[in-house]
C-alpha cells in the first residue's frame, strides 16, 4: 500500500511532535509499506502566514501527486487535516490551541478574528475525513468539547520503549522535557525552596524557558538543590530515569505526555497536577503516583512523601509498570487501525 504521511516541520524546535511522526512512518514501513512523509513548513504568526498555511492545504490535492497514486493519506495536525484526499484519515496530535484553550481573554480583534477562521476551518475540514484518530482521550475530549467531533483515541508507545528499565533511586526526582511555560518547569523550581527532605531536582532539556528557569533558580536561591542539565543523549536519559526516586511531570493540559509513560516503563511513580491533562489518563493517585493541585507547596508535599516514605514510592513506580503492561500499546496496533478497510 502507499500511504502519505503529512505531518509539519517548525524549523529549530523539536520534541514529541517529531518523535511521533518518526515512529510512525518506521511502524508502516515495517509492516511492509511504501511510505513518504510530506513535512509543511509551519510558523506560529504573523497571523497572515497561518492563513496562508490553510489556503493552501485546503487547496491540495493529495489523490494523485504528479501522477502518483497514493492508497491512503493520514494528517496527524493543523493544518493539514484540510488537504483533499478520498481516503483521508486524521490521527490528531492536537489541535492549533492558540485558537481554542489557549486563546487569552485580552487577545486582540486580529487573534479573535484568527481563532474564528481557524474554527470554521477546523469544522468543515474534520468532518470531511474518511476516519479520525487521536493520541489520546484529551484531545478527544477537546475535540468534542470545542467542535462537537467525535474521534477514537489510539495510543502508541514511546521511543525506546524496551531500553527503560529500573535501579536503585538515590535521592533525587527527574524532569525531562522541553523547557516552555506550559510544561511548567518554573513550578517545580517555585516547590524547591519548600521542600523539607534533602531531595535533589534534576530538569533536563532545553527551550525558550531555559533563562528564566536560570534566573528564577538564582532568584529563590535554590541553586544548590536544582541542575539544569541541558540538552541530553537518549543514554543519559534513561540511566537518570532508571536511578530517581520519581518523576514530576506536571504540564498544564497535556495532550499525551511521553514522560508519563517512560517513567512508568522505568518503574517510577509521577506526580502530576489536577490540571495536567494527558498524565491523569495513566496516573492514579496514591497507586501509580500523586495527584496534587498545581501549587508549589502541594507539588513539594508530594515530593517530600516519596523521599519519606521510599517504600511506598517503589511500590507506586512497580504499579506504574504493571498499568503501562496492561495497555498493551503497540505500533502495529496502530498501523493496522489507521490503515485498516473500512465500511
Amino acid at each position: 500500500m502507499k500511504v502519505l504521511i503529512a505531518a509539519n516541520q517548525v524549523p529549530f524546535i523539536a520534541g514529541g511532535a517529531d518523535i511521533l511522526t518518526q515512529g510512525l512512518v518506521t511502524a508502516c514501513q515495517q509492516a511492509g509499506h511504501q511510505v513518504e512523509l510530506l513535512r509543511l513548513p509551519f510558523q506560529f504568526a504573523p497571523p497572515a502566514s497561518i492563513d496562508h498555511a490553510m489556503n493552501y492545504c485546503a487547496g491540495l490535492d493529495l489523490t494523485q501527486p504528479n501522477g502518483q497514486s497514493v492508497d491512503r493519506l493520514i494528517s496527524l495536525q493543523f493544518p493539514l487535516y484540510g488537504c483533499q484526499h478520498p481516503d483521508h484519515r486524521v490521527w490528531l496530535m492536537h489541535q492549533h490551541r492558540g485558537a481554542y484553550d489557549l486563546l487569552s481573554e485580552q487577545a486582540s480583534a486580529e487573534e479573535h478574528g484568527l481563532a474564528e477562521r481557524i474554527q470554521r476551518f477546523d469544522q468543515q475540514a474534520l468532518t470531511q475525513v474518511r476516519a479520525r484518530y487521536t493520541i489520546a482521550a484529551n484531545v478527544s475530549r477537546r475535540l468534542q468539547h470545542y467542535n462537537g467531533i467525535d474521534s477514537q483515541p489510539l495510543y502508541h508507545p514511546p521511543a525506546l520503549e524496551s531500553h527503560f528499565y529500573r535501579a536503585d533511586a538515590l535521592d533525587y526526582v527527574f524532569f525531562p522535557s522541553r523547557v516552555e511555560t506550559l510544561k511548567r518547569q518554573w513550578l517545580l523550581i517555585e516547590a524547591a525552596q519548600y521542600l523539607r527532605s534533602p531531595l535533589r531536582i534534576l530538569i533536563a532539556g532545553d527551550g525558550g524557558q531555559l533563562p528564566a528557569c536560570r534566573e528564577q533558580i538564582e532568584r529563590l536561591g535554590v541553586g544548590e538543590r536544582i541542575e539544569l542539565m541541558g540538552r541530553i543523549s537518549d543514554e543519559l536519559k534513561i540511566a537518570t530515569y532508571a536511578h530517581a526516586l520519581g518523576v514530576f511531570y506536571g504540564p498544564q493540559d497535556e495532550d499525551l505526555g511521553y514522560i508519563t509513560l517512560e517513567a512508568m516503563l522505568a518503574s517510577k511513580p509521577v506526580v502530576t497536577c489536577t490540571d495536567s491533562g494527558g498524565p491523569l489518563e495513566f496516573v492514579e493517585h496514591q497507586h501509580t503516583g500523586l495527584v496534587v493541585e498545581p501549587k508549589p507547596q502541594a507539588v513539594a508535599a508530594a515530593l517530600d512523601e516519596l523521599w519519606y516514605d521510599r517504600a511506598r514510592a517503589q511500590r507506586m513506580g512497580r504499579a506504574g509498570l504493571e498499568r503501562y503492561r496492561s495497555l498493551q500499546l503497540s505500533w502495529n496496533s496502530v498501523v493496522n487501525t489507521l490503515l485498516q478497510d473500512l465500511a
